[in-house]
């Protein structure tokens, strides 16, 4: 009897092992990189409060202890300028027997600098983090997310559209972003997986903060610049950008791409009427430019079918 009962508690512990575990499996994962502030941080927040299990990136050791103290959260050391961490992070997210459901490519960077004068370490470091990062990290996840037919979103920019002064080298980044998420969504598709890239306007963020910390660093002023007036207006600016709204809106597009049954490739988030009209303005310029005096111009009746037709496509 004695016996008997003790095998009947054994086979209850291995069942109930194996529920955890399969609740486990059940519950999906997500990784997010630059997760320790700003953007990154609100979505990594939002997804563990809509039950997913988020594996949130972060260089400091103080910032990934943060993010674990959260329920749905484990902060893990994740670096997207640094192979051996991004590595390190694929083998410890397979280990952990859970897969991946989604990656966010959230980490990101801007030099606000002009063109003429940026240096190339400077130019370097934006397109380390903002292009490459992605690059190296979509690329080493890819096999967990083919895996489970899972997501892949970049966080990106209205800047991937718009352009203007002092802002280049960030603004390349992002245009390189909305390249990436073309090509990319064209090859994952083969394997069912949904690519998109989320282009927020002007939200709350540490991506100012960090630019001044990086020029105070690097004891970089703006003397003998030929753009001082331009560079002082534009920090001057600067100094409300963190006030700016928090980025909820931009983590609720995030839930909607990654529960959508037909997610979109692009997902325009932006605080206010004005930065969605100048962001889709200059989208139409770019169109009346390439048609301009061409040879294969079109006029505005065949460019209005093309554009209703297109609407009627994303219906």
């Amino acid at each position: 009897m004695k016996k008997l009962l003790t095998a009947l508690c054994v086979l209850l512990s291995v069942t109930q092992m194996q529920g955890a575990m399969a609740q486990d499996n059940s519950q999906k994962a997500v990784l997010i990189t630059g997760a320790s502030t700003g953007i990154g941080r609100n979505m990594a927040e939002t997804l563990a409060k809509e039950g997913y299990f988020v594996y949130a990136g972060a260089r400091k050791q103080t910032d990934i202890d943060a993010l674990s103290a959260i329920e749905n959260i484990e902060g893990i050391r994740l670096d997207v300028t640094a192979q051996e961490e991004i590595d390190a992070a694929v083998e410890h997210v397979r280990s952990e027997g859970r897969g991946l459901y989604g990656l966010v490519n959230n980490a990101g960077v801007a030099v606000i600098w002009p063109l003429t004068e940026v240096d190339e370490e400077d130019m370097q470091f934006q397109m380390d983090v903002n292009v490459f990062g992605p690059y190296r990290v979509t690329k080493a996840f890819a096999p967990l997310i083919i895996e489970s037919k899972g997501r892949i979103t970049t966080t990106g920019s209205i800047s991937g559209i718009l352009a203007g002064t002092l802002s280049g080298p960030y603004a390349m980044s992002k245009h390189a972003i909305e390249a990436f998420t073309d090509s990319l969504a064209r090859e994952m598709a083969k394997f069912d997986v949904a690519v998109s890239v989320i282009e927020p306007g002007n939200y709350g963020s540490a991506i100012v903060d960090n630019l001044a910390l990086r020029m105070e660093r690097r004891g970089q002023s703006l003397a003998g610049s030929m753009f001082k007036e331009e560079m002082n207006e534009m920090l001057e600016g600067f100094e409300n950008y963190t006030e700016a709204k928090p980025p909820d809106e931009v983590s609720a597009a995030l839930v909607e791409f990654l529960t959508d049954d037909n997610p979109k490739i692009r997902y325009m988030v932006v605080p206010n009427e004005d930065q969605a009209r100048i962001t889709i303005q200059q989208a139409l310029r770019e169109m009346t430019q390439l048609n301009e005096r061409q040879q294969y111009s079109y006029s505005r009746d065949e460019l209005v079918a093309m554009l209703d037709e297109l609407m009627g496509d994303s219906e």
